[in-house]
């Protein structure tokens, strides 16, 4: 399928690796020019065709100083992927040990980003009758999954995504949500990362906890997702062939979710 991206301009944030890098790929292989964003700039994403940009994108600085990049860069922005998120400090307590430090990082980054990205970019994408994409998060359905600060943030992301659709569809503007579940990241394969800790709490080894996660988790195809199908529903949703979606949360957890 042609998505006519070919030309189209976009910027992708936290595209170092994860979902962002295979969004970054996928955009570059229909044709867009991007801007890929991320606090460090890894051999990946210099070697995907993208221009990198390094900015600290929990902050408003970051932020705004990205999208006057990619507006000098190629004098406009079509397309917005706020994928920036997690990061590498999610850890596994609960209300009671999540200081205001935590929260206000976690909001800032999984949030705020998105909000200050979205602003910046506004004027360009209403000239150019753009779309964006928020990278949420089945946490935001499933809140008692923790830690509790993400799951906050995720669905205040998924609801901002919700207005800014009603808001801006009038305007040409199209706005959609995708809710990954868990995706084959390092978030759960670093041996430093979410995953890790978990299995370490629970006295599991890290690869025995890797092989149960799908069953644990009740995945119903039986594996996680890869960052490549995620970055696809991305770009689906970003196209034109998607052009009356709009306002929508689109999950991707392998049948994890099973309420209607």
């Amino acid at each position: 399928m042609d998505l006519h991206l070919t030309g189209k301009t976009a910027v992708v944030t936290g595209a170092s690796r994860g979902i962002g890098l295979a969004t970054v790929r996928t955009l570059i292989a229909e044709g867009a020019r991007v801007v890929g964003a991320a606090r460090t700039i890894t051999a990946e994403l210099k070697d995907s065709g993208a221009v990198p940009f390094a900015a600290d994108l929990s902050t408003e600085g970051g932020v705004a100083a990205l999208v006057d990049h990619a507006l000098a860069e190629f004098g406009g922005v079509d397309l917005l992927v706020n994928n920036v998120g997690a990061g590498d400090d999610v850890g596994l307590g609960g209300f009671l040990d999540t200081d205001d430090t935590q929260w206000t990082r976690v909001f800032d980054l999984n949030l705020l980003s998105a909000v200050r990205a979205t602003r910046a970019a506004l004027p360009s994408l209403i000239e150019r009758g753009g779309a964006i994409v928020n990278v949420s998060s089945i946490n935001s359905r499933l809140p008692a999954a923790g830690p509790i600060a993400y799951s906050a943030a995720k669905a205040a992301l998924t609801a901002f995504g919700k207005s800014l659709a009603e808001e801006f569809g009038p305007r040409g503007v199209r706005v959609n949500t995708v809710s990954p579940g868990a995706v084959r990241t390092a978030i759960w394969e670093a041996p430093d990362g979410f995953g890790s800790k978990i299995a370490a709490a629970t006295g599991t080894e890290h690869a025995d906890f890797l092989r149960g996660l799908p069953a644990a988790f009740g995945i119903t195809t039986g594996r996680i997702t890869e960052p490549e199908e995620v970055a696809a529903l991305i770009a689906f949703l970003l196209s034109d062939v998607a052009g009356n979606i709009t306002g929508a949360d689109h999950l991707i957890d392998g049948g994890t979710v099973k309420s209607v």
